[in-house]
């Protein structure tokens, strides 16, 4: 065996260039925009580091507002305010800091001087004066919950009622960063693939059982580098997203007690070749392509967003699968139904992503409390629009990326008193509320999951 290959490093762009593209991402966001689409439009050589800068800004973003509003009562134009923002950020206490504290005023001063000549020696002197009266400027911000916590006091809420007493944990995994997830294909062994990664240089473990084709990278990696992306022999995947294609189509067993020994006992044999399944609000790809390299299926993925649904066609190119792809609104049946029923319905809704907070800090700005009722609603509408659809003795997977239980269990006790025939299967360890936790109620993987939110539906 050839000796592993060192990592592949890159000469990062200079802090200040950064800290300009971080202000600017940073300053749409509080805007109102996504990030993930800023970042799209930022050149190529500058998105990685300026990613992670942004990553970090807005995982500390209560913080550093509240902490601007102490040292600077009234704000500076918007340019100049959030790329104190940004810097303060920085300088916040934090046991391994990105940058020494002198590199991060210096090169905020520099980049001032880029932005707004005159504002350098206004930046200079604030961010100095937080240096010299850092412990109790801190102090005096984390007396406010959205500064401590670095959420929005209505999210902060939401948790302590849906959550009393695991709230703060979940708070404080949102602003780690999340273990990159392999999803190896089911044509290959787990250990073949993880030997190749070794070889590469690349440090994995396997999951667990809760999601047998889940490696977790020790360092995350630029998907360039990871052998076989391009041939389609591995995706990327969280490995709570992983349990929504086994779940809709595969073979599935509950944990019994029997003479007090714990046993497992069918509960869904699965799907056979050529069961018609519908993958209902699709993009970007990743469970469309899962549930592909489970079985030989007739899927249908539907998608209300025709660009986003172009992404399912890319991911499903690299994997060498086929599928019918239609751009519709899943509500609408009468648009895109041909009149025959599914064996099996995945509908991962639209939801506020409150469970893949440290995987996207920014969704945590961009939400409203009101988002949370008109989110409920539309889930509720596609579930009572695609019921009919599914034949007797057919499964429904509802899933949501949220830990908010008015997106999960609250939603499908609604549901089950609308269809009282439906009959709802405990999965163990898969169905329920999955917080973003090592312990998370459900099971104990080496590493935590996303937050996500199963049900499966049984029609009668």
């Amino acid at each position: 065996m050839s000796s592993p290959k060192p990592p592949i490093s890159h000469p990062a762009p200079p802090l200040q260039r950064l800290l300009l593209q971080t202000a600017d991402a940073v300053q749409a966001v509080r805007a109102g925009q996504s990030l993930t689409e800023l970042l799209a439009r930022c050149p190529t050589p500058l998105r990685p580091a300026t990613q992670s800068l942004s990553f970090h800004v807005l995982r500390h973003l209560g913080a550093a507002e509240a902490l601007r509003r102490l040292l600077v009562p009234k704000a500076p134009p918007p340019k100049v305010d959030n790329l104190l923002i940004c810097a303060l950020a920085l300088l916040w206490p934090q046991a391994e800091p990105p940058y020494a504290d002198h590199t991060v005023v210096d090169q905020a001063v520099e980049a001032a001087r880029q932005r707004a000549k005159n504002s350098a020696a206004f930046v200079n002197a604030v961010l100095r004066r937080f240096l010299r009266e850092r412990e109790a400027l801190v102090a005096a911000v984390e007396k406010d919950a959205t500064a401590r916590y670095n959420h929005p006091a209505w999210w902060i809420a939401q948790l302590q009622r849906d959550w009393p007493e695991r709230w703060q944990a979940m708070l404080a995994v949102n602003n780690t960063r999340p273990p990159m997830t392999l999803r190896v294909h089911a044509r290959q062994p787990l250990a073949a693939y993880q030997a190749r990664l070794a070889e590469a240089g690349i440090a994995a473990q396997p999951f667990g059982a809760l999601a047998p084709q889940a490696l977790l990278l020790e360092r995350a990696v630029p998907v360039t580098e990871l052998p076989g992306f391009a041939a389609g022999d591995v995706s990327v995947q969280d490995a709570a997203a992983q349990l929504a294609a086994p779940l809709t189509v595969g073979e599935l067993r509950t944990w019994t007690q029997q003479d007090l020994t714990p046993a497992t006992e069918l509960l869904l044999p699965a799907l056979p070749s050529g069961a018609r399944v519908l993958d209902a609000c699709s993009a970007p790809g990743g469970k469309t392509a899962h549930l592909l390299e489970l079985g030989d299926y007739d899927l249908l993925a539907l998608d209300a967003d025709a660009e986003r649904l172009s992404r399912v066609q890319q991911n499903l190119d690299r994997l060498q699968q086929r599928a019918r792809l239609k751009a519709a609104d899943g509500r609408d049946t009468a648009s895109w139904w041909d009149g025959q029923r599914f064996d099996a319905i995945l509908l991962d809704a639209p939801c506020s992503a409150s469970g893949i907070v440290r995987r996207h800090p920014d969704v945590r700005w961009l939400r409203r409390a009101t988002d949370i009722a008109a989110l409920a609603e539309t889930q509720a509408q596609l579930l009572d629009a695609l019921w009919p659809l599914l034949k007797p003795g057919g499964r429904l997977v509802y899933a949501t990326c949220s830990v908010f239980k008015a997106e999960g269990e609250d939603q499908i006790d609604a549901f089950l008193q609308r269809q009282p025939g439906a009959k709802r299967l405990h999965v163990s360890a898969t169905t329920g509320h999955l917080l973003p936790l090592t312990d998370n109620g459900q099971t104990q993987p080496v590493a935590s999951l996303d937050g996500f939110f199963y049900a499966l539906l049984l029609k009668p």
